[in-house]
């Protein structure tokens, strides 16, 4: 994993979300002000950019890219043009990029370490190796692993609290729930689905009030608590530190007395925290995309699909033998010293995933790491059962093979992992069947400057899908629209990534035309025929989105000065938007 997921990362730019994702993580140490990126807690922005304070990395504070951000909404955009400027206008794009990358990777071989030691308590040393060689070859953590995203963080975190839940209902010590504690705690500061484990909680209650497994579960409730009163301190510090000399405007109505502004700094670290969460639940539903059709919100089969596809077969191989030797097996693979374990952790694989499934914003397979995570520990049992099974040898032998399989996968598909997807496609692109990051993610801009220079170009016309400026990585990008061809665009070659093809635009004709798979299929470089095509019928806006809003960012990161004319020309257009839409509902 250490070679794989971190070559990987080593060779690609940086992705959509790691733009505003390193940028405030940058502010949150320097400034202690968390108005940049408020929709994630800032555990993992903060350790991605612990090197980069460590290196002396610039950002300027002085100029219209942070001063903008005092408000609420202009620092929603601006995150992006402050972010872009940190990773390519401020300093070295690779060098800034590579440091934060370090932290997320250490968090990933922890990840491993976790499942192995979990694995081995639960099924003997067999079960600890199984479960790491599933994890170590599962696409979804090779790719987003190193990355600067709150994903794998909340799924360590959240991994490590469920087994401290089975530890409590096996001995309630005050060790226990405080271990229970920071775990919940590092969940809720990494992204806010750690609330999820509350519902945990819950369902652990219910059931126990049905069907309780301990004559009195008093003490254990009671360690609960005091581990989710931990938890809740430490959020609140750690909003507290950071938010320090963040602005309080937003906390007016409180008043501006002097007794007010001893209220509004401690008051401070809740509204932060809160409004956040809010915005995940007012931004949670988004157009999907998924075997050629486009959703106007999230679809129940989403992830079990993108699961399905995006998982190597031998991964997919170990469940389905997992499944039958546990029907046909007839012994009890858990420990009884383990039972309160295994029952908190199946618990949480179907919460997680029943949240999973309802969901509105499917976008990803990062979205689903928990409960990935989580059947990797169900295989924990499969050794112990299979030496119960008749013809052992050929479970055995199929167990074997299978893991090899997942190997040689990843090994085939390195260095380009993003677009991975399993023979199960019959040998269609992942731009056919799935969306947005399952495909790419703007990781691909390296392998286009590679190509740029074989081909000798002293220019490209780009069709990219980020908030941030291509010509970072591709001095010889210009931005182009793949659903607007020029004239002069005749006989050249042109770039667009995969997911603007169908997912994000119609430009589906491009794929008529001579092409070249780039980054393993992140990018197609298409060279067009003279005359150059015409316009294709019924083009789309990126993402879903009222107005472009890439090429929006892309010209204020070339001209912050014209951030705050900018923000509130946007601002107005989008309240008359939203006037027009109410009298219309009237």
């Amino acid at each position: 994993m250490l070679v794989v997921a971190g070559g990987a990362a080593l060779r690609e730019s940086v992705t959509v979300d790691e733009v505003a994702h390193i940028g405030a993580g940058l502010s949150y140490l320097q400034r202690l002000d968390m108005r940049l990126n408020p929709e994630h807690p800032p555990l993992a922005k903060m350790a991605a950019a612990l090197p980069l304070v460590i290196a002396g990395a610039r950002a300027d504070y002085s100029g219209a890219a942070w001063k903008v951000c005092e408000d609420f909404i202009p620092a929603y955009g601006a995150q992006w043009v402050f972010g872009d400027a940190v990773l390519g206008r401020w300093n070295a794009w690779r060098p800034v990029l590579m440091q934060a990358r370090i932290p997320m990777l250490v968090v990933t071989l922890l990840l491993g370490w976790v499942l192995y030691r979990y694995g081995e308590k639960l099924g003997g040393p067999w079960a600890g190796l199984l479960c790491l060689a599933a994890y170590v070859t599962t696409p979804a953590f090779l790719v987003f692993g190193p990355l600067v995203l709150t994903d794998l963080p909340e799924t360590l975190f959240s991994i490590v609290a469920l087994w401290r839940l089975g530890e409590i209902w096996k001995s309630p010590t005050t060790a226990n729930a405080r271990w229970f504690g920071l775990a919940f705690g590092g969940a809720l500061l990494a992204k806010f689905n750690g609330v999820l484990l509350l519902a945990v909680v819950a369902v652990l209650f219910i059931q126990n009030r049905f069907w309780p497994t301990t004559p009195d579960p008093r003490l254990r409730w009671r360690c609960i608590g005091r581990g989710i009163l931990l938890a809740a301190f430490l959020v609140y510090m750690t909003y507290l530190v950071f938010t320090w000399n963040q602005p309080d405007d937003a906390l007016n109505l409180v008043g501006h007395g002097r007794w007010a502004r001893l209220i509004r700094r401690p008051l401070m670290p809740v509204w932060v925290f809160l409004r956040g969460l809010f915005m995940v639940a007012a931004t949670g539903s988004r157009q999907t995309y998924l075997f050629g059709q486009v959703h106007a919100h999230g679809v129940a089969y989403y992830f079990p699909v993108v699961f399905v596809l995006k998982s190597t077969l031998g991964f997919l191989a170990l469940l389905v033998i997992s499944a039958l030797s546990g029907v046909v097996g007839k012994t009890r693979a858990i420990a009884d010293a383990y039972r309160d374990h295994w029952r908190v952790l199946t618990v949480g694989f179907f919460v997680f995933l029943g949240v999973c499934l309802i969901s509105q914003l499917d976008i990803s397979i990062r979205h689903f790491m928990v409960p990935i995570a989580l059947l990797i520990l169900m295989l924990a049992p499969l050794p112990r059962t299979m030496e119960t099974l008749p013809w052992f040898g050929a479970w055995q032998v199929s167990a074997v093979l299978a893991v090899i399989c997942s190997f040689g996968a990843v090994l085939m598909a390195y260095p380009y992992l993003f677009p991975f997807i399993n023979s199960l496609a019959f040998g269609r692109p992942a731009y056919l069947l799935v969306n947005d990051s399952n495909v790419t993610w703007n990781e691909g801009l390296p392998a286009l400057e590679d190509f740029v220079r074989q081909e000798h170009l002293t220019s490209i016309a780009l069709d990219w899908a980020s908030l941030s400026d291509p010509a970072i990585v591709v001095p010889e990008a210009r931005i182009w629209d793949c659903q607007n061809p020029a004239r002069e665009d005749a006989g050249q070659w042109v770039a667009v990534t995969a997911i603007s093809l169908l997912e994000n635009k119609n430009c589906g004709y491009l794929l008529q035309y001579p092409s070249r798979p780039i980054a393993g299929g992140a990018f197609y470089a298409f060279k067009l025929p003279s005359p150059a095509p015409s316009a294709p019928q019924n083009p789309r806006i990126m993402w879903g989105m009222p107005m472009d809003l890439r090429s929006w960012t892309v010209n204020l990161e070339r001209h912050p000065e014209q951030l705050p004319a900018a923000m509130q020309a946007m601002i107005a257009k989008y309240q008359q938007e939203f006037q027009q839409r109410r009298n219309k509902a009237r």
